[in-house]
């Protein structure tokens, strides 16, 4: 089992995530807080990494326009950043962490910034949801 996979579910429950599934050996974690806005979050803790995700959404049209619009707003996050897939139609929101030096106020760090995200940034995402 992985060493860092109950710390980092700790830390989640500690922040008052609800935990929707988990697989220890695969070291998977998938939390939400609707309260946040935030559903089916993923963490894959994977020594010497956490990484944290989630989907947001998917473009119907491969648009420059809108991938230059997601590289700018990367510039404005905090913590983490828009990613997609290797189709480039699948947009989500992913940071990675060391898993040696993880504490609760990284973790914290990265969905505050999520949450502030889906916040702020809600209509621009339903907008690029539709292209």
């Amino acid at each position: 089992m992985n060493a860092y996979f109950d710390k980092v579910r700790d830390y989640l429950l500690e922040l008052d995530f609800s935990i929707i599934s988990q697989d220890a050996e695969e070291g998977i974690l998938v939390v939400e807080k609707e309260d946040e806005g935030m559903k089916n979050v993923v963490l894959i803790v994977s020594d010497p990494i956490v990484i944290v995700e989630q989907f947001l959404f998917e473009l119907t049209d491969e648009s420059l326009e809108v991938y230059k619009r997601l590289l700018v707003k990367n510039r404005d996050i905090i913590h983490g950043a828009f990613a997609i897939d290797e189709s480039g139609k699948k947009v989500f929101f992913r940071n990675t962490h060391e898993c040696e030096n993880l504490d609760l106020n990284e973790i914290e760090a990265t969905l505050n910034a999520l949450a502030l995200l889906l916040s702020e940034y809600t209509n621009e995402i339903i907008e690029f949801s539709k292209k």
